[in-house]
């Protein structure tokens, strides 16, 4: 046994390293767009994040802004008050003192503020709304806080802070009480605790953040969360706070966070070390520069497992079918220009095959030819013997004529015998013009009745000897386009086969017509042979194919005529008539 019909043949180490090389392309392809889709879906979700949380952010900025206006005008227009003037010239007017503390009492329950009081120039609270609580302001001095030092600087003031006193978180508005002569009279507050507004906060997503100049939490809506330093603080810093006692006892932690990367310039992704655990979040920031306030919003990324995967299938799935698209088309090429190089081997063996082929067939004509002949010998050979008999008989006749001196006599015999010798050339004439092979594919303008006429003189001999009779009806002006010798060879088979079938007849009749039928010519051919029979009529034509005893036909003759025929342009038909079988052959009329 040999061992490679067992065995394949290895795989060229070329091919080898060609596969692993696409291999590893594809694979790093799918890495980096793996890697690509997922940071592409990673930046559109915190671009989307950050563009909510902006959103977010102004209407929190929004509710802070509106609570702050509306107190906003509160100390400017009680400074232009007539009493508070009057309280601040004579401060131990305590009857003045008494009807200011109850007025105080009821404007700030009307105006809905936490606490309004009124501070003199050395910063001592003169009278205040909650004169009557233990938390009360009056007899206090503020003179530390920086609301009462800008706003004797700069006529107004708002700050921050947790309240001293009741050690509650407020935001003071601060305006200075002017004389008419413009003398600095006094220092009007007016105190905002944000409570309320960090209680509506609450339940809110993310968690808000409203950091002081100081960058310390304020506000928040997680408490936990409040008097954060998102910053550290120096020690100048902790100093000024510690002086002014801005957040009072409170510890301020730091924060701290650290940012994986910016997504713009006020947001981040950030890693936040916060109350609640270490986690990941989204950081939007948005500055409040009337307030000196920064509003920050930490989101976390819901959701964004979810669509970074979506975005990595989708990415790999694009590039997988751009890699098999493209290993398709590179394959679709290699094959078609296989296909190409088989075509054209293809091409060039259809060639060597049809030129063998048309050889085979022209011997095959041929040897019909050659058969044809061979069947006609005996009835040529008696149609050339006769001939030559009565030439030998008038030889001897010519001498005796001379021998008496009769030469008009011999004269005459001497053109008999060149009669008998034009005979008998026009008969070998013909039989070595027919016998001739000749390559297909000849072309001339012929008149199918001279054809006809050729082919009927070789056969005339067996018909005489087998006493059929010839009917014809010949269109003489029927011409078409062929080769004489084919056509010929076509006509006498068709009347060998004729003649053949009506061996056993006792009525031999052949009738054979030439006719135009539009632009074809039909010549046909009837005996009186009984017919073909139905099962076998459509067989006629193939190769091998006879009726006739073994050892008197090949079943060529039909075949070979019908492929001159095909290659003429014309058809070949069979079926029954009257008296036998009827073959017709249809040619196109030449121009």
């Amino acid at each position: 046994m040999r061992l490679d019909s067992v065995f394949e043949p290895p795989m060229p180490l070329q091919h080898r390293y060609r596969v692993l090389f696409t291999v590893l392309v594809i694979l790093a392809g799918l890495l980096a767009s793996l890697w690509l889709g997922g940071r592409y879906a990673e930046q559109r979700a915190w671009a989307e994040r950050s563009v909510e949380a902006r959103g977010q952010l102004l209407l929190y900025a929004q509710s802070i802004r509106t609570l702050v206006e509306r107190f906003s005008s509160v100390p400017e227009v009680l400074a232009l008050d007539s009493d508070i003037r009057s309280l601040l010239r004579a401060p131990q007017d305590r009857q003045l003192r008494l009807a200011l503390n109850q007025r105080l009492e009821r404007l700030n329950a009307a105006a809905g503020s936490t606490v309004l009081y009124l501070l003199d120039t050395r910063g001592e609270t003169l009278v205040a709304s909650n004169w009557r609580d233990w938390s009360s302001f009056v007899g206090n001095n503020y003179a530390f806080r920086p609301y009462f030092q800008d706003a004797l600087r700069d006529d107004g003031a708002r700050y921050f802070a947790v309240g001293v006193t009741t050690g509650i978180p407020g935001y003071f508005l601060s305006h200075v009480v002017r004389d008419d002569d413009g003398t600095l009279l006094g220092v009007l507050v007016v105190k905002l605790e944000l409570e309320d507004l960090q209680r509506e906060w609450l339940g809110q997503p993310g968690v808000l953040l409203v950091a002081d100049s100081y960058q310390v939490v304020i506000l928040s809506n997680k408490p936990a969360w409040r008097f954060r330093a998102l910053q550290p603080l120096d020690e100048q810093a902790r100093a000024e706070l510690v002086e002014v006692r801005r957040y009072a006892e409170q510890a301020l932690q730091p924060l701290a966070h650290q940012v994986h990367r910016h997504i713009d310039g006020d947001a981040a992704w950030a890693r936040v070390e916060g109350p609640d655990g270490s986690r990941d979040y989204l950081w939007q920031r948005l500055a409040m520069p009337e307030e000196g306030w920064t509003l920050h919003l930490l989101s976390e990324p819901s959701g964004l497992a979810d669509s970074v995967r979506s975005y990595r299938l989708a990415a790999a799935g694009v590039w997988m079918t751009l890699a098999f698209l493209l290993l398709f088309l590179i394959q679709r090429r290699k094959n078609q220009r296989l296909q190409a190089g088989i075509r054209e081997r293809l091409e060039r063996e259809v060639e060597l095959r049809t030129a063998e082929l048309r050889e085979a067939q022209d011997g095959l004509v041929h040897a019909a030819k050659m058969a044809a002949l061979g069947q006609m010998s005996a009835a040529l050979a008696h149609e050339i013997n006769q001939p030559l008999t009565a030439l030998q008989m008038q030889l001897g006749s010519l001498r005796l004529l001379l021998d008496s001196g009769r030469p008009e006599a011999v004269r005459e015999g001497l053109q008999r015998i060149d009669g008998l010798l034009q005979r008998m050339a026009a008969l070998t004439g013909h039989l070595k013009t027919f016998a001739r092979k000749t390559p297909a594919g000849l072309s001339e303008r012929l008149c199918l009745a001279d054809v006809l006429e050729q082919a009927l003189q070789l056969l005339a001999p067996r018909m005489r000897s087998e006493q059929v009779e010839l009917r014809t009806q010949v269109d003489a002006g029927a011409e078409v386009l062929g080769d004489a010798i084919r056509i010929e060879q076509v006509i006498l088979n068709l009347l060998h086969n004729a003649l053949d079938a009506m061996t056993e007849s006792e009525v031999r009749i052949l009738q054979v017509g030439i006719s135009r039928e539009g632009e074809t010519c039909l010549l046909s051919v009837e005996d009186s042979g009984g017919g073909i029979a139905e099962e076998t009529l459509g067989r006629v034509f193939e190769p091998f194919f006879t009726t006739k005893p073994v050892g008197q036909g090949l079943g060529l003759g039909l075949a070979v005529s019908y492929g001159i025929v095909r290659d003429l342009g014309g058809t070949l038909e069979a079926h029954n008539g009257e008296l036998g079988a009827v073959f017709t052959l249809r040619l196109p009329t030449a121009a």
